[in-house]
């Protein structure tokens, strides 16, 4: 034994005298990157021409590169908007000082923006394409990569479906193409475009990327730069890249930790017990109520609201390491997030972890790029059921059930059968089947529960071809696997399921996306010319395989059911190409083709075309501009393009005859368990891919060596042959609606865009961002037949399941159908009374429904200000919606006397029956259509960066408010909600506290 240790000690010390002998050999390079003015530029990249070997920035402008051979470099400075800077080095067995001055570039030719399969230099750009990285994204608590841009980009709408941890999230760009397919734009991570829909048992698939990872989220919006892409790319393009290692031997690690507290910042506006009491009284007088219910009043005063809502925790923390051995790069991050909802029981846990290497081979000629990342998630969904039960709750009852039984009090029956909760029960104990549940018990009384694992990753290989360098062939291999289970426990004492002693379901999944993508790219200056040729072409495979094995329910008083099982299959194949040319770096012409073919289609329909052209015109590089010292910069555009949709929602096989689970209730026994029948489901065999035509003129300008700088855009969106549902023809056997194309819509907008660097000195800087949207969109034809429904389609329900939302030509997606209401001399609506619309002389008839308003905002603004006093940041982003309505369907359902009492138990009314004094349900009056326009500060972030408190070690302190503040007029709870304008049962947006830590070594 002793033997065995000599030996590895002798190694080791071989080991070490190697280390020694060849580090003997090294010198470093170190210093500073300082602005014209100088402020430190972080994120600046730092590369040793001719290697592999680069660093970048930290926060104060520091870099280091260790481990470099002694020799003669030139040493290169680059960031986006500023000119690169390249300078002489010499090493020599020690650490050598080299700091660097970046001046502010309106134009530079190094620079290169992200766009499909590849990137362009920025000066031939000829889309509609924004940026941000992580310099500017939102700080503060973000879970999802979504809410790092909420408010940062024009025309890019970003709506959260409420405040639970993990929440899902919309973003729509351009208010989206179509009606019933997915309006959700094509995210690609990394190279590998991913699935949009969804992951069982996870509230958001993007929950799944931790933020930390993010290098730049970018946004291709108009359909000449998304028309790469054609299939998916109708609703615009989301790429984001996370970061990378940088090789030269110095190794970086960083630990970011977020504490952050959630408050309610308000409630929904309902009757307190004394007014309940007043109210019930008084709408018994009225003839209406049953003077009965007045002996179910009780003695206690209970805010229900305040009953289910909680104060949560959540705490987020990443380290990462990054660096280089020799010709090894990488970047390895691990990620650990725990956050509790405000609605009790709700909790949001992740487990990231991430990987990245990226190495060069055969003198820089072969780039590989392995990019892998891990996810586990835990959730635990809260029963958001509650949230409406705690709004119509009756306020004179108490949370938990009297100990002893009042013969005088019809509800007093003792409740522990019912977990001790109090519930409206029978004089039997047996819980009143219609009556609304005891909120809270809804959430302690129940364990939904789920785990969701997910891997993405990608090996890219960009080969330069020796014989001619200028010819890349690149390989991308991408990969997206996850698999989920979760279980849904009511326990036996729960009145909603106390008949069946109980109920257990759970379900799993698993999905598999797998991508190959092939592609030549050829890119040269042609100096004699004075030209710059750029060209792609290649092929792509796509496919998507989910397995749902279905959702087993059991019960203590049935067999067990099996329902929804489902095994689907959709593949896409694609050929694509891109030309990019410029002539004098003045005007850039680029012209792109897409053919995707579907399985989603039959072989007569399977294959689509996407075609696009853009033109730009560098107007500043002219003569009469070229010495300008105002204008810096001065670009049109000029673009149309033609993108492809296919995402049809919860349907693979929309051209096929096929069977379905019939209605609920439709059971036939098998041994012991018993299955669901099966129907034929409507089909058509001549279904096709939806399109969208678009056409972009744009303007990038910059004032004063780009103090001042930004882009206009407006543009023209035209979709036809729209995937909708729609009823199947008179005669049919089919009971489900039909997916078809029918139908065409159209959108106008402008956007602008403004960035000022209205203050820089050397410890003040103060910028800022502005962003605004106008856009306008309606449906110009729905109809099969050239006859056009007046009424238009029903798209959406209320509560008592009657439409409220049509889809009709000549209107805007979504608009509210409902009856004019009246009001009287005193401004107080009158009851029943509605204007006559059809002449009819009775007004509130059938006849009497008019289309009114739509929940699409007109206006979407943004405002980002960014102040900085040395090592000091103060930033905060402001959101405004303009021109929406919400209908508010709380005040509908319960802003009237009949929510007061039903047969054998009592509810509650929304504060609007104070002014209303409705003593029916008026669900169809447009009284309860409010307009949801709305300013909000969405972030208020404070940083002091510390810088080197070390050799070795950097630190910054940060403290954040999200949800600082919100002006609107609408009465309900929040007036941004993404269930189409329909607001009810939202789980409200918290306020959150935030203080973090970041600790570079």
């Amino acid at each position: 034994m002793k033997k065995i240790y000599y030996k590895i000690y002798c190694i080791l010390c071989l080991l070490i005298f190697s280390a020694v002998t060849v580090f003997g050999q090294t010198g470093s390079i170190t210093g500073r990157v300082l602005d014209d003015v100088g402020l430190p530029v972080p994120g600046t990249t730092i590369a040793v021409e001719g290697t592999s070997i680069a660093a970048s920035t930290d926060g104060n402008g520091y870099y280091i590169i260790k481990n470099i051979s002694n020799g003669t470099y030139n040493l290169k400075a680059q960031f986006i908007g500023f000119a690169t800077q390249t300078l002489s080095v010499t090493v020599n067995n020690a650490a050598t000082i080299v700091n660097f001055s970046l001046k502010q570039s309106a134009t530079s030719l190094d620079e290169v923006v992200i766009v499909g399969y590849g990137t362009l230099r920025k000066t031939d750009v000829t889309g509609s394409i924004s940026t941000v990285t992580t310099k500017d994204f939102n700080k503060g608590s973000v879970t999802n990569p979504e809410q790092l841009i909420a408010g940062k980009v024009a025309g890019v709408q970003v709506l959260s479906s409420g405040g639970a941890p993990g929440a899902s999230t919309r973003i729509l760009i351009r208010g989206g193409a179509s009606l019933n397919a997915s309006n959700d734009p094509l995210f690609v991570i990394d190279g590998v475009p991913v699935d949009n829909n969804g992951i069982a048992g996870l509230a958001n698939p993007l929950s799944t990327i931790n933020q930390q990872d993010i290098e730049s989220i970018t946004i291709q919006k108009d359909a000449s730069a998304a028309a790469i892409y054609g299939n998916r790319a109708s609703n615009g393009v989301v790429i984001i890249t996370t970061k990378k290692g940088a090789s030269g031997g110095n190794v970086k690690a960083e630990f970011n930790t977020l504490q952050s507290l959630s408050n309610k910042i308000g409630i929904v506006d309902v009757l307190n017990a004394q007014e309940y009491k007043y109210a019930l009284g008084e709408y018994v007088k009225s003839g209406k109520g049953n003077p009965a219910s007045l002996a179910y009043i009780g003695n206690a005063n209970t805010n229900w609201q305040d009953a289910i809502y909680q104060q949560a925790f959540k705490t987020d923390n990443t380290v990462s390491f990054s660096g280089g051995v020799k010709w090894l790069p990488y970047r390895l991050s691990v990620g650990y997030l725990d956050e509790d909802g405000i609605l009790k029981t709700s909790n949001f846990n992740r487990i990231s972890g991430a990987l990245n290497i990226n190495p060069k081979f055969f003198n820089n000629h072969l780039s590989v790029n392995i990019n892998i990342k891990g996810t586990l998630t835990k959730s635990r969904f809260a029963n958001n059921g509650a949230i409406g039960a705690a709004i119509a709750f009756n306020p004179t009852q108490p949370v938990y059930a009297p100990n002893v039984y009042d013969a005088s009090q019809p509800t007093s029956a003792t409740n522990y059968h019912l977990g001790g909760y109090f519930e409206w029960v029978d004089p039997n104990g047996t819980p009143v089947l219609l009556a609304t549940k005891n909120p809270l018990s809804m959430l302690l009384q129940e364990i939904n529960t789920s785990k969701a694992n997910r891997s993405l990753g990608n090996l890219q290989l960009d080969y330069k071809f020796h014989f001619l360098p200028e010819l890349h062939a690149n390989l991308n291999l991408g990969y997206d696997i996850s698999e989920s289970d979760g279980r849904d426990a009511f326990y036996p004492t729960l009145a909603s399921v106390y008949a069946t002693k109980g109920q257990l379901s759970y379900y799993w999944q698993d999905k598999k996306n797998k991508l190959m993508d092939f592609y030549l790219n050829y890119a040269k200056d042609l100096s004699a010319i004075q030209s710059h040729i750029d060209v792609t072409a290649g092929y792509s495979y796509q496919d998507w395989l989910r397995n749902t094995p279905g959702m087993v329910i059991k019960t203590n008083t049935n067999p067990d059911v099996v329902a929804n099982p489902s095994k689907t299959q959709n593949t896409m194949i694609s050929y694509f190409g891109r030309v990019n040319y410029s002539f004098k770096d003045r005007y850039a012409l680029t012209a792109t083709m897409r053919a995707d073919g579907s399985s989603r289609f039959s072989k007569d329909n399977r294959w689509g075309y996407f075609p696009s052209a853009a033109f730009a015109w560098s107007v500043n590089k002219e003569a009469f501009l070229e010495n300008s010292t105002t204008v810096s910069d001065l670009k049109l555009r000029l673009g149309y393009g033609k993108t492809g949709q296919q995402d049809i929602v919860s349907n693979d096989y929309p051209y096929l005859a096929k069977y379905n689970q019939s209605a609920t209730g439709s059971l036939y026994p098998f041994g012991d368990t018993w299955y669901t029948m099966l129907r034929p489901d409507a089909y058509d065999e001549n279904i096709k891919w939806e399109e969208t035509s678009q056409y972009n003129i744009g303007l990038d300008y910059g004032f004063a060596n780009n103090r001042i700088y930004g882009s206009i855009d407006y543009f023209i969106k035209k979709t036809n042959d729209l995937i909708s549902v729609v009823a199947p023809p008179a005669g049919s056997n089919f009971k489900n609606l039909l997916t078809t194309n029918v139908g065409n819509i159209e959108a106008k907008g402008i956007e602008f865009n403004i960035n000022v660097n209205a203050l820089k000195t050397k410890n003040f800087n103060w910028s800022f961002n502005f962003n605004a949207t106008h856009y306008d969109n309606k449906v110009t034809n729905l109809t099969l037949t050239g006859v056009d429904d007046p009424v238009g389609v029903p798209i959406s329900t209320s509560f008592t399941g009657e439409s409220l939302q049509y889809n009709t030509v000549g209107y805007a997606p979504f608009t509210y159908y409902v009856k004019k209401q009246l009001y009287g001399e005193d401004g107080k609506p009158l009851e029943g009374q509605y204007a006559d619309l059809d002449g009819d002389g009775k007004g509130g008839g059938e006849g009497d429904f008019y289309h009114y308003k739509s929940y699409y905002p007109d206006v979407l603004l943004g405002f980002t200000n960014n102040l900085t006093f040395k090592k000091a940041t103060l930033s905060f982003t402001l959101r405004s919606n303009l021109g929406g309505y919400n209908y508010n369907s709380i005040a509908a359902g319960t802003g009237n006397g009949s929510a007061l009492a039903f047969a054998n138990f009592l509810g509650n009314a929304s504060g609007s029956i104070r002014d209303t004094r409705f003593l029916t349900n008026q669900q169809y009056s447009d009284i309860y259509v409010e307009k949801a326009s709305f300013l909000r500060i969405d972030n208020a972030n404070l940083v002091y960066n510390f810088g080197k408190v070390s050799n070795n070690l950097t630190l910054a302190l940060q403290a954040n408010v999200q949800n600082v503040f919100l002006i609107s007029g609408y009465s309900g709870l929040d007036p941004e909600i993404t269930n189409n304008g329909i607001d009810v049962n939202v789980y409200p947006r918290p306020r959150i506290y935030s203080v973090g830590v970041n600790v570079g070594f």
